[in-house]
């Protein structure tokens, strides 16, 4: 990939609705060079497809939660059986595994707290092989962009 492709891709994560025709003239480049870039950059991978950025409020998701996850013991079944039931969970937006004293952090968004609620004891407790749960509630946002920083 190179500064070009960037150059696409950054375009196209600030507006993904742009014509190829504004997509080229934003890269500098002229439409069918712009367009074949673009096909590559899709059959490659390196673009995974196009999706709406949507107000979680307006939808009626208000609540969003960092969910700090232990995990009980690291053997090779309650790893596999928490990354497989997770990942099948609608509230969970994002799980990361990560170092340190948290095994995943998990980005959920929830209609209020009962939901909230709901979610830990009738969709994450039943999982099994947690050891600890630290939740934190988001109250305002300072920034959040899906725009990656320009390298190369």
């Amino acid at each position: 990939m190179d500064r070009k492709d960037r150059q696409i891709i950054r375009a196209l994560q600030r507006n993904g609705r742009m014509t190829n025709q504004d997509l080229a003239e934003s890269v500098n480049l002229s439409p069918s060079p712009c367009l074949r870039r673009l096909r590559n950059l899709e059959a490659s991978g390196a673009i995974r497809g196009f999706t709406v950025d949507a107000d979680p409020v307006a939808y009626g998701l208000p609540i969003t939660a960092f969910v700090q996850v232990r995990l009980e013991r690291h053997n090779e079944e309650t790893v596999r059986q928490f990354e497989q039931r997770v990942t099948c969970l609608d509230e969970v937006q994002e799980c990361h595994m990560l170092t340190g004293g948290t095994d995943y952090l998990l980005r959920v968004v929830v209609a209020g707290l009962d939901a909230y609620e709901d979610f830990i004891r009738n969709r994450i407790h039943p999982i099994g092989g947690i050891g600890s749960i630290d939740t934190s509630f988001v109250y305002g946002t300072v920034k959040k962009t899906g725009v990656y920083p320009m390298i190369g």
